[in-house]
Order: structure tokens, then sequence, then C-alpha cells
């Protein structure tokens, strides 16, 4: 048995999310039969993180088991060939150690979260990003964007549905930017709660509206209640673009 870590892009519009759904476009399940069609083998793949539905990715990372010792090319190659018609795509692969996990391996993901910031809504863009006409004071979202800096209970910014068993995170990067016409989010933790980036930037929304102050946001935050969040960013701006492993993975 051989292992592989494949680093794949995909437009989470037509699908219901990362994870493998009976009856419902996934990710998952695109990847699972692009591999059976290349070698014959029903696998279970492991991913870094579940995508909810809608939400893209530039550099997922995920591990599969092969039974025969394939190039590493010939896996990309054949596996992109068999996406064609869908909307992801292989970008990398490479052999794995047998104890490297795409999941409990990695050591930091991020989050990239893309807001159109201007009146007319998007043509070219549509689905890729949150269109929000009203102009945002990027610098009082940074200043927001400050105050959940650090390691706390972050119940407030957690999805009732959340799973994890502990809500206590540290967040390393929570940088606020314009670029052109759309102000950039990004956000950098070894791991995050279920909808904890899009509950933080809705809140940091209304703070470059002037609806919240920065101030408020540390009250949400402490506040450890979910009632206390801003409204939640849609999963249309939201990338995973990147998963951090030592250096020996």
């Amino acid at each position: 048995m051989s292992r592989y870590r494949l680093t794949v892009e995909y437009d989470g519009g037509p699908y219901n999310g990362f994870q493998a759904q009976d009856g419902q476009p996934t990710v998952q399940g695109a990847l699972e039969t692009a591999i059976t069609a290349f070698c014959g083998q029903s696998v279970r793949i492991v991913a870094a993180g579940r995508t909810d539905s809608g939400v893209h990715a530039t550099a997922q990372v995920v591990h599969v088991d092969l039974e025969r010792d394939w190039p590493a090319a010939t896996v990309m190659n054949a596996l992109n060939a068999h996406l064609l018609n869908e909307s992801v795509s292989v970008l990398d692969a490479a052999a794995a150690p047998d104890d490297w996990h795409a999941r409990f391996s990695a050591e930091g993901r991020k989050y990239l979260y893309r807001i159109l910031n201007r009146a007319g809504p998007p043509a070219l863009l549509d689905g890729q990003v949150w269109h929000v006409k009203r102009p945002l004071d990027v610098e009082a979202m940074q200043a927001g964007a400050n105050r959940l800096l650090g390691h706390h209970d972050f119940t407030t910014f957690r999805d009732l549905a959340c799973q994890a068993k502990s809500p206590m995170r540290t967040l390393d990067v929570a940088r606020v930017e314009r670029v052109g016409q759309e102000v950039h989010l990004v956000f950098e933790a070894r791991a995050f709660l279920h909808r904890q980036v899009r509950s933080m930037t809705g809140t940091l929304v209304e703070v470059g509206m002037g609806r919240w102050t920065p101030d408020n946001v540390t009250a949400a935050l402490e506040a450890r209640d979910r009632k206390a969040c801003g409204p939640v960013a849609p999963s249309t701006g939201l990338y995973l673009t990147g998963v951090d492993y030592p250096d020996a993975g």
C-alpha cells in the first residue's frame, strides 16, 4: 500500500461541501470517483479540513492509500483526466510516509475571505466573492480583528452544530486589507471551529460599516454566547488557501 499526498483546488459552488454524502455532489465524492476510474480501487480519502457547501479551496490537502506504487506524476495526471467534468483539479501529487496524515499531521491552516466592496454587483466573480455595497472602513475592521488574536474561548464564533470538543482556539493571524475593489480578510490558526471564519468575517463587516466598534467585538468574544455574534458571512467568499506541515511531512 502506498500513500499519496494531493494538493487540490476546487470551486465549491457546484458541491454540497467537501465531505461525501449519499445522493449529493461533493468534492470528496468527485475525487474518490476519479480514483476508482483511474485504478479500479474503491477508497476513502482523508482531507486536512472539511469545507462547507459553497466554500472554495486553492490548496486543500488530502491523502489516499493506493494498492499499487504509481509514479506521483501519473497519479496527478490520471486523476485530472477523470476530473475534466468537475470543478476540481489536482495541483500536485507526492509520495508520503505511511504515518503521514493530511489532517492530524497539519500544524496550521490558512483561509482567505474575499469581499467585493463596490456598488455594482459581480458579473465575472458571481459565486466567488461576497458583494457588500456599502463602503467598508478597513482600518476599523483591522482594529476589530486585532481583538480576536490570541488564545480564546471562541464559543461566540462557533456554529451550534460544531462537533469540536473544545471552543478554545489560538488565532495567529487576522489581517484585513484592501486589494483594488476587494477587501481581503486573512486568518491563520492551527485549527478552526465550524464556521468560525465566516462568523468572524460577518462581525468584522459590521465594524467596517460603522454598526459595531472594536469594543463590541471584544464584548462579543467575551460573552461566549453564539447569540452575541454578528451576521455570518456567506460561504461564497471563503477560500482554504493553505495547510502547514512539519518539514518532515
